[in-house]
């Protein structure tokens, strides 16, 4: 999506609305939208560097904000209609009760460290609050790691823009796809641990929720 903003028309638009344009975009990515919120961000931040007309700290202020509040909103309604829509039509995508009762396990257990590092993922920046939702990962645990995740990840790319200006731009590119080939490289190990130890941690799941109740 990040092609749909260059640097023209991202300070055409914080000319106009300030920092509350780079509240909003990001607050709906982060609750679902598929908005480059990291685009504004950063864009936002070389625009800071390049004219004076707007303070870093308030652009890492607004993002962190945005974030923050996109993500609680995303994870409601993941919690509110996700839980149900999984339950209803999981079992279409071979999701049925147990699978989404080991998510929920999951989520448990690592729920937090997901939403962290989720925020510096482009399409688990999207999705990561409304699962965390839908999985019924709890509030506080939630709010704690969103927030922080938020908070870093504002710093990193505001500040990252600010000071290496357009140079960020070339070396974002290449971060990002080692970041990705480092999560490609998780998942895949995760789901190694998944398939040889799936029935221990499905009695595991259904343990911790039959204590919950």
């Amino acid at each position: 999506m990040s092609h749909l903003l260059d640097q023209a028309q991202i300070a055409s638009i914080l000319s106009t609305y300030g920092y509350w344009a780079i509240f909003v975009v990001v607050a709906l990515e982060s609750a679902g939208i598929p908005l480059p919120g990291e685009t504004m961000l950063v864009g936002a931040a070389i625009f800071a560097r390049l004219t004076g007309a707007m303070a870093i700290e308030n652009i890492v202020v607004a993002a962190a904000a945005g974030a923050i509040v996109g993500d609680n909103v995303g994870y409601w309604i993941g919690r509110e209609y996700g839980t149900k829509l999984l339950e209803r039509y999981g079992h279409y995508v071979g999701l049925g009760p147990e699978k989404l009762r080991l998510g929920q396990y999951l989520f448990y257990r690592w729920g937090g460290t997901i939403v962290f590092f989720g925020r510096f993922f482009a399409l688990l920046r999207i999705l990561a609050a409304s699962l965390a939702g839908a999985n019924h990962l709890p509030p506080g645990r939630f709010f704690i790691y969103n927030a922080t995740g938020g908070i870093v990840w504002a710093c990193v790319f505001g500040y990252g823009g600010y000071f290496l200006t357009a140079g960020f731009e070339k070396i974002k590119g290449p971060i990002a796809i080692a970041l990705a080939g480092g999560l490609a490289i998780g998942l895949f190990m995760l789901w190694r641990y998944y398939k040889r130890h799936e029935a221990r941690l499905i009695r595991e799941a259904d343990a911790m929720l039959s204590q919950r109740r």
